[in-house]
Parts: structure tokens; sequence; C-alpha cells
């Protein structure tokens, strides 16, 4: 089947309206100003736009639609409620991200013949894309694609949404080679299924995607590694990319994980499902937490190998290793991750000792205010970091401390009583959202710390032009967290995310590359495990919220996988922190 045939596939499926339908009106009420306008039935949201006397800098490109995310390309047969959104909200930069995919693929696929792309990994405030093109990828191929791209936007090509029977989907992309797209639409039991075209190029999206290439008015590529890094307008600042960061020990986490994934021949979702429903879930499990437990493994020795052994030193000379500090955000395991490197030290001769960093909370009434004028809790200088430096000191030195105790329902710090004194076959293992911040341990040498960040990444892909939002990985387990030990519903967790991702954004993300190591918590076979338990939870978001569109875009992404038992999955699994069941007490 030939590319520009299959731009008519599924014109069969397109609903047509008869002129007598185009006379009937409907009405939308307009959320961004609030007001109520009339239109005819069958109006896309675009249209509806254009109607609605709104002048949005860096939008719209994308709505809401009686609070679920709809791209411009929806058609209204009933009245409704419209959100527009723009750049600067979490759905409109998805919308713009893909959109941008869309046309570096047919860019790099107009370019060179063989060519594979892999929008692959989120680093560096961009995605890295591996092109395989049969040679090494050079300053002058980034170069070429980046002019293709900009020469497709300049085009202004509409971007055409079509839908159409899942049988014909897969045909299509069979007729094109696209072995990730195939198997992902084979197992997801759909009997419809939308794509997209750009000028006759063909791709699949599993979100909404911009209606023309001329709204993709910023963006950046360049060299990076062996592939590509695609940059982004930034949502703070929608004039300028994305400032740049040096993320190579991010990279060199996701890269080791890929090696993982190659030895499993586990890469996107359609493999995962294949492996599932091959009754191969068992054997996946196993191997992922053994590849799990050897790299924690692996960090305990090299932590064994910076402290100095006992005998050769005293301890007030001691110039090795004494503190091991765990950063990472919400929901990425620290707690789990923080127990089984304590089972990994000891296996290597050394004693864990933990202290909490919230027993050095300063007293409320010194505690720093927000923009809002309360209290903020995650500030650093919320914590007594001269105490804290004190005592770490003395400890080091071979001195006796007292701790001090936080009292949370009177916001006091107090002396706990409890003495403590650090012996040659300890270290101190401190976890916390500062534990990488340098100014946490500015008195103390580096040689005597270890710091390690953990976090959730997910690597599988939905397919090689869909990528997973890490984010995504860590807010289902919050849900789930939440729910089972807090008593807070989706609703109040996807409500607070911004403020927890905001307070990430200014006190973890800034130091992760301070990392002496850094440790991937999430399972290659995770979503599969939570879907069960996330999916009634989600359910519960009523329509009539905000919360809802967030709730209904993640129950739409979880459809995609196969589920698998939760009781496959062992006691010691770093999963059984959120879903229950762990055999470590927290």
């Amino acid at each position: 089947m030939k590319m520009e045939e299959n731009y008519y596939l599924c014109r069969k499926f397109t609903l047509k309206l008869t002129s007598k339908d185009m006379e009937k009106t409907i009405q939308v009420r307009c959320q961004n100003n609030g007001t109520t306008i009339e239109v005819p039935i069958g109006s896309n949201l675009q249209d509806i736009y254009e109607k609605s006397g709104l002048e949005m800098k860096y939008g719209p490109l994308s709505a809401h639609v009686n609070n679920k995310v709809e791209g411009m390309h929806y058609r209204l047969y009933s009245p409704k409620d419209v959100e527009f959104l723009d750049i600067t909200s979490s759905s409109g930069i998805r919308a713009y991200t893909r959109s941008l995919f869309f046309v570096l693929c047919k860019a790099a696929h107009a370019l060179f013949d063989p060519c594979k792309v892999a929008i692959d990994i989120p680093v560096s405030n961009g995605y890295y894309v591996n092109l395989n093109i049969g040679r090494p990828v050079t300053i002058e191929d980034a170069g070429a694609i980046r002019r293709k791209m900009k020469e497709i936007i300049d085009a202004a090509m509409p971007i055409h949404r079509h839908e159409t029977s899942t049988k014909e989907a897969i045909e299509l992309f069979e007729s094109l080679h696209n072995r990730s797209k195939v198997k992902l639409l084979k197992s997801t039991g759909k009997l419809y299924t939308t794509y997209y075209d750009i000028d006759g190029y063909v791709d699949y999206y599993y979100g909404a995607l911009l209606t023309n290439t001329s709204q993709l008015y910023l963006f950046g590529l360049e060299k990076y590694y062996d592939g590509l890094l695609l940059r982004l307008p930034s949502r703070e600042h929608p004039d300028e990319l994305g400032e740049m960061t040096h993320q190579d020990k991010m990279f060199g986490i996701f890269k080791e994980h890929h090696q993982w994934q190659d030895i499993l021949g586990l890469r996107t979702v359609g493999d995962l499902n294949s492996a599932i429903l091959g009754g191969y879930s068992s054997q996946l499990i196993q191997i992922s937490e053994a590849l799990q437990e050897k790299k924690i493994g692996r960090i305990a020795d090299e932590i064994a190998q910076r402290i100095n052994p006992p005998a050769s030193l005293g301890m007030g000379s001691s110039k090795g290793v004494r503190l091991v500090l765990i950063a990472g955000p919400s929901s990425s395991g620290k707690t789990t991750t923080c127990k089984r490197l304590s089972v990994q030290l000891a296996v290597n001769g050394i004693k864990p000792i933990g202290i909490s960093l919230d027993d050095y909370f300063l007293d409320r009434d010194k505690t720093p205010l927000d923009e809002k004028g309360d209290y903020d809790f995650e500030h650093l200088h919320a914590l007594n970091l001269p105490l804290f430096n004190e005592q770490l000191n003395k400890l080091f030195n071979g001195e006796e401390v007292e701790l001090p105790r936080y009292d949370f329902p009177t916001g006091k710090s107090m002396m706990s009583g409890k003495k403590l004194t650090l012996h040659d076959d300890e270290v101190l293992v401190v976890e916390g959202i500062h534990a990488l911040n340098p100014e946490l341990t500015a008195q103390i040498p580096n040689e005597q710390i270890f710091r390690i960040y953990a976090s959730a990444l997910t690597t599988i892909l939905l397919d090689n032009h869909n990528y997973i939002p890490t984010t995504d990985n860590r807010l289902l387990r919050r849900i789930i967290r939440d729910h089972k030990y807090r008593g807070v519903s989706a609703l109040e967790t996807i409500r607070r995310w911004p403020s927890v991702r905001a307070g990430e954004n200014k006190w973890i993300f800034p130091y992760q590359e301070n990392a002496d190591a850094m440790f991937n918590t999430a399972m290659l076979f995770e979503l599969a495990v939570i879907k069960s338990q996330a999916e009634p939870l989600l359910e519960q978001v009523p329509e009539d919220c905000p919360e809802h569109a967030e709730a209904y875009r993640l129950l739409k992404f979880l459809k995609y996988i196969k589920p698998i038992p939760e009781t496959q999955i062992p006691p010691t699994s770093l999963l059984r922190e959120f879903l229950g069941g762990s055999s470590f007490e927290y």
C-alpha cells in the first residue's frame, strides 16, 4: 500500500453531516472568559476558539471539554463546557511536544533511507532521540533535520486526524514496517484507533496533537552523545527554550536500563503485553527484581570501598565515608531503597545508623515563609543546619551527641534524650529531599559523604514515538500509597501534585547530578502491576471537578497495558512500599 493511499484509508469512517444538520446549533460555555457562544453542531474546537473572542499568545494547543483533555480537532455535537489550554499548561505542552515529535520523524524519514527514530529519554530539559540511519549520527545530520523541520513548520501543513478500525490501522502500520506500533495496537483490544498524517506521512500518537505545523513556533535540535537532543520551549518562559542542563549521570542511568531491557527483549509496552500474554510475567519479575538488587549491591560495594578499614586508622583520623545521603522526589521509593541498601551494607560488614532530617526542623516561628505567607516546611532553611553539621562533625570525631526531636503538634525542637556515638563499623544514613544540596552539609568534607539519587525513571516506551512521562509513574504510586496509608483520595493527590512538583523542581532536581550514584527504582513490569490498584481509585474522581481531566488521562493511558497480579511480586519488592504486603517495616 502506497503512503499517499494510506492518507485516505479511513474516509469511510468520517462522520458526515447533512446540510440540515449544519443548520442546527449548540451552546458552548467558554470557561476562559465565562461567555456562552452558539456554534454549528459538529464544530471543532479550533472553530469554537475563533468565535470565542479569546486571544492566547501561546495557544490554544488543547482544551478541557467537560473536564477531559481533547485536541483541537475534537468536534462537538452537544452542549459542553470548554477551557482552552496554552503551552503553560501540562496538557498544552504535551500536545506541543507530541506534534514536534511528529514533525521530527517526518523530517528524518524524508532525509534518510533507511531510518529508524526512537524518542527515548527525557534529559537536559529536552528529549534524547535515538536515530538509526546505518552510520554514526553527525553534527551535519542534526543540522539537516533541523532545517527540514523548519521547512515543514514554515509550510503551515495541516495535521489531519483519522479514525479507523484497529484492524485496518494494523494493516496500515504493517505496510509501513512499523513493528512497535503494530505490536502495541494488536495488544490493546480496541475496536477503533485514531492516527494522524502530515502531507501523507502517517504516525500514531496516544494523545492530542496540534492542528497545524505552524503552531510549532520554537524548538531546538542538536547532536547529543550518539544521537540528538530535541529541545522545547520553557513552560515558565514560553519565548525561550528550556535551559540545557548537563545531566550526564542521569543519561547514563537511562542507558544502563536500556541494557537491562535488551537482556529481556522488552523496550515497548507492546513487548510487555506480549510477554504477559505469553505467560512470561513471572520470569520478567524475577529477572527485573534481581537486576535491581544487583544494582543496590554494587552501590553498597562502592560505599564499602570508600570507607577506610577500621584497623588502618583511628576514628578521629578517618577520612573515609561516614555519611550516606539519599535524595529523590516524591514516591521515588527512597524508604525501601534505604532499607535494601542497609541490608547490602550489612553484607559488607557495615552497620547503618539512620538519622531523620525531620528532627532537625527549626521551631515553627523561625520557619521561612512562602510567597503566600504560609510556613514553607520544604525550604532548606526550615532545618537547623548549624546543629546538623555540628553534630555530624562530633560524631565523625568519635564524640557522643544527644539527638534532637521535633514535636510536630507544638512546632518545637527539643532534645530527645537519645545519645549516639558512631563506631568504626557504622555509617550514618540520612534520607530527605535536601540530601544532595551542598548547603545541607557545608561543614562536612566531601570525602566523608556518599550521595545517592533515587527516582522512578520510566524507561519503557509506549512505542518508538510515544514516551511515558516518568512523573506519571510516580503520581500513580503516590495515588495508591496516599489512599492505602493516609486515607487521601485520588482527587486530593492529583490536586496537590503541582505543588509537590514545584517543590521538587526547586529543591531536588537542580542537585541530582551531585550524586555519587543514581538508582532507578522503576521496575520494567511496574505499570502492569500497579494498574489494578490505580484504576478503581482514578475512576472515583468526579467528572465535575478539574482533577477529572488528569484522572481520565491516566485511565486512558493505563488501558494500553495488560495487568499482572500483584501476588506475583515478592515481599521485598520496592513496589510493596506502595501496594502493601512488604516484609520491611515502615
